[in-house]
């Protein structure tokens, strides 16, 4: 991550945007990222224990500090949360000027109507800079089942907003120690949770989002101390949304593009998520062949 720099020439920064209902540990995501990273626990993004209604009101950017002279190339990008009511929370339509670049810095959300043109909050000309690169949907594990049709609507509406721009979408499942009492207790038990795995499946099937897209995470809160224990799974997430992003800025190929090097790239895109699951099955096989059918076309 210290060595990372965006390989289009055009992009200062990888630019990753999050959303999610009220409360679902944002912006403490956003606190344990950099906490991971710099090896101290920080609180620089606001974060309130009342999760009765949004504590995030404005579109708020986050460098992280690489040292005192310099900051890593990847930026946060922290929203309101979503809620049921339409006159509560932030807008769908907010989210989706967000991700095309639209929206300032500093903008504040209101909840009664969508940013407008003639806002100063508006940006009318949006570089490829401003633009979402990764769309981060956070929710907290154990409120999965609980969540409103509602929300799960609108979060669907997002999702099919940035697949339509062509921004990946990955998701975070926070609080695991607050839904597995095996896990508060050790945080490698997060592996072996069978609640926690049907947590995952169960988003998976709601949101429609493939389950290897889905991160379980224990954000910093109560810590005074950063361990590995907890900045592991954050920094697997952190990698594979730099990885997702960095696809995104590599034109798509036409069809008849070698399939070979197609599937290899497949390969090599979730190369990070089949070494991490290593670690936890010991070994893993991986195999890949290929045959022609009869009207000669390349099945893999």
């Amino acid at each position: 991550m210290k060595s990372y720099q965006p390989r289009n020439k055009g992009v200062k920064h990888l630019r990753i945007l999050l959303h999610g209902p009220v409360g679902a540990g944002k912006s403490s995501f956003i606190n344990s990222v950099e906490s991971a990273l710099r090896g101290i626990v920080s609180k620089r993004a606001l974060t309130d224990a009342n999760t009765g209604s949004s504590f995030t009101l404005k579109y708020k950017t986050y460098n992280i500090h690489k040292d005192d002279q310099s900051f890593y190339s990847i930026v946060f990008n922290d929203i309101m949360g979503l809620e049921k009511d339409d006159n509560k929370g932030v807008k769908v339509e907010d989210i989706k000027l967000a991700l095309r670049g639209h929206v300032r810095d500093g903008y504040k959300f209101n909840p009664c109507g969508p940013l407008t043109e003639d806002d100063p909050g508006y940006n009318s000309n949006p570089s490829l800079d401003d633009k979402v690169h990764v769309l981060v949907c956070v929710v907290p594990v154990n409120s999965v089942s609980l969540l409103d049709d509602k929300v799960v609507q609108k979060l669907r509406e997002v999702r099919l907003a940035a697949s339509d721009l062509g921004i990946p979408q990955l998701v975070i499942l926070t609080k695991v120690d607050q839904a597995c009492p095996e896990v508060e207790s050790n945080i490698q038990n997060m592996y072996k949770s069978k609640y926690l795995k049907g947590q995952v499946e169960q988003f998976s099937a709601r949101l429609g989002i493939s389950t290897n897209c889905i991160f379980l995470v224990k954000n910093y809160e109560s810590e005074t101390y950063t361990n590995d224990g907890i900045s592991g799974p954050i920094l697997t997430a952190l990698k594979q949304m730099v990885t997702e992003g960095e696809d995104s800025f590599i034109p798509t190929q036409p069809r008849e593009e070698n399939i070979v090097t197609s599937c290899f790239s497949s390969i090599l895109h979730y190369l990070p998520q089949i070494m991490h699951y290593c670690t936890l099955t010991q070994h893993v096989n991986v195999s890949c062949c290929g045959k022609e059918n009869n009207e000669g076309t390349q099945t893999w």
